[in-house]
């Protein structure tokens, strides 16, 4: 435990060092931060700064009791509940309750993807996307079975494999071998090997094994994305992304699962 308080001391001590040596004020300029080493330029933006530190919210919300460390902050809360969107997009008429929101909300329209991907090069066009996508490559066969040390890339294959070990009755493809749960589990899988793909896009034709892919497919062709944060208006095609997106709100690291 002391060798980990010590990494973490050592590990500030070294961020606060860093962002000293980038301060490109003029010495005479410089006011920073005794924390962190974070430079500004005027009394009463350190000031602010400060209450990341020590946790300080002055500005409350009188009807829900939220607190802010910024006044801006409460002014857009507020709009959560009186419903006003002021920032307009002028080229579909979209409104918004932020103006970054609106900025990210262009990048639909541009076509800009500032995010990239370090490791395999993707880009994205909002932060969060490459935040879910990167733990893509940190989650690779990152679910463990416990009884035979085998790995898997997503938890609800584990669990499917945990049930081999505890004797629930399973559908067995006799092409591969593999187990299912349920019989139309085992429908669904035979299509892999017969590629029967049943289910047709009447916009483009392209056809999937899944009707459940289909579904998702349309939203290309709809721009449907139906899950929305409830706390930035970033809006999703599919729910996955919506909740891995909602812990870079609440700052959880993502939980994994070990039978």
């Amino acid at each position: 435990m002391a060798l980990k308080e010590e990494s973490q001391e050592l590990n500030g001590t070294q961020k606060k060092a860093q962002n000293e040596k980038h301060c490109d004020f003029k010495a005479e300029e410089k006011i920073i931060c005794s924390q962190c080493g974070k430079c500004f330029t005027q009394k009463k933006n350190l000031n602010v700064h400060m209450r990341v530190h020590t946790g300080e919210r002055p500005y409350t919300c009188k009807l829900c009791g939220k607190s802010f460390s910024v006044s801006g902050n409460l002014k857009n809360h507020m709009r959560s509940h009186t419903g006003e969107k002021p920032f307009v997009c002028d080229q579909c008429g979209k409104s918004f309750k932020q103006k970054k929101l609106l900025n990210g909300h262009m990048r639909v329209h541009t076509g800009e993807r500032p995010f990239t991907c370090d490791q395999c090069g993707k880009s994205f066009r909002y932060k969060e996307n490459l935040n879910y996508h990167m733990m893509i490559h940190s989650r690779e066969n990152s679910f463990k079975c416990r009884q035979c040390k085998r790995s898997f890339s997503d938890i609800k294959h584990l669990k499917n494999h945990v049930k081999i070990h505890i004797g629930e009755k399973l559908f067995m493809c006799h092409y591969c071998g593999k187990s299912l749960t349920n019989n139309a589990n085992l429908e669904d899988h035979l299509r892999i090997h017969t590629g029967e793909k049943p289910f047709s896009c009447p916009q483009c034709g392209k056809s999937f094994r899944l009707k459940g892919n289909l579904k998702t497919h349309m939203r290309i062709h709809t721009g449907e994305k139906p899950f929305t944060c409830d706390q930035c208006e970033i809006s999703f095609s599919y729910n996955k992304h919506l909740k891995h997106h909602l812990l870079t709100h609440s700052g959880k690291k993502l939980l994994f699962y070990s039978a």
